[in-house]
């Protein structure tokens, strides 16, 4: 692509997303404004592909009416990003552990229950079995150096939450975060995200990041109480191409 265009969008295979759904997948990211010229050239990379993830950041107007009105595809989430600085430290709470290449724990994976998805709600993607898709991102993060498990464990020892998250760009970034459906309410995420902030601190991390949908209500309200501020509001929509 030219070079405004590359200035203006980012554009990236998705090879795990292919291998998952046995199908050509990419991602698109329009981080300005785009004009004819710069639509029209991407445009001729999109067939490509079988399905496309288009972001459009901060949900720009101009963008929006020129997928609405050029392309079949359709808004499949609206994400909220979440920020918060890194300025002290908090002791770990009792009973909770950060694991770094964690083993493959089933009392973790069995709390891979989310309710609220882009991979379910999309029935394209959810025929392609996209309610495994989190178990899946959970069993591909055991054994990874890259991935670091904040653990929380009740009083017989079994994990009953835990909070994935990894490092970028001196930033702690927050991929999943579930507790049992018999804690809910009980503290336990707080607890999860003062463990986060301790050891982010103890790294010299300066900030938390963390994106959810506009319509998990629970999550949007955990972050805010947590003391995150909400950074970004992003449109995603999912375009499907021939031959599916």
């Amino acid at each position: 692509m030219g070079g405004n265009v590359e200035n203006n969008v980012e554009f990236y295979d998705l090879k795990w997303d292919a291998e998952f759904f046995g199908i050509t997948c990419a991602k698109v990211i329009l981080n300005k404004p785009l004009n004819p010229h710069e639509w029209e050239e991407l445009k001729t990379k999109f067939n490509e592909y079988q399905f496309l993830s288009i972001v459009n950041n901060n949900s720009e107007p101009v963008n929006a009416q020129i997928i609405g009105k050029d392309t079949s595809a359709f808004l499949a989430d609206v994400n909220i990003q979440f920020m918060k600085k890194v300025e002290d430290s908090h002791e770990v709470p009792v009973n909770i552990t950060v694991h770094r290449a964690l083993e493959r724990n089933n009392q973790v994976i069995e709390m891979a229950d989310f309710k609220f998805s882009k991979f379910t709600e999309d029935p394209e993607l959810a025929m392609r079995g996209g309610d495994k898709l989190y178990r899946q991102w959970l069993i591909n993060s055991f054994d990874n150096q890259d991935k670091f498990f904040a653990l929380s464990n009740d009083e017989h020892g079994r994990i009953n939450g835990f909070l994935l998250h990894s490092y970028s760009d001196n930033a702690c970034i927050i991929e999943l975060i579930a507790v049992s459906k018999t804690v809910t309410k009980s503290g336990l995420g707080t607890s999860l995200f003062k463990a986060l902030e301790y050891t982010a601190y103890q790294r010299g991390i300066n900030e938390i990041r963390v994106g959810t949908q506009v319509r998990n209500m629970g999550a949007i309200n955990f972050y805010h109480k947590v003391g995150c501020k909400q950074v970004g509001c992003h449109q995603v929509y999912h375009l499907w191409k021939g031959n599916v």
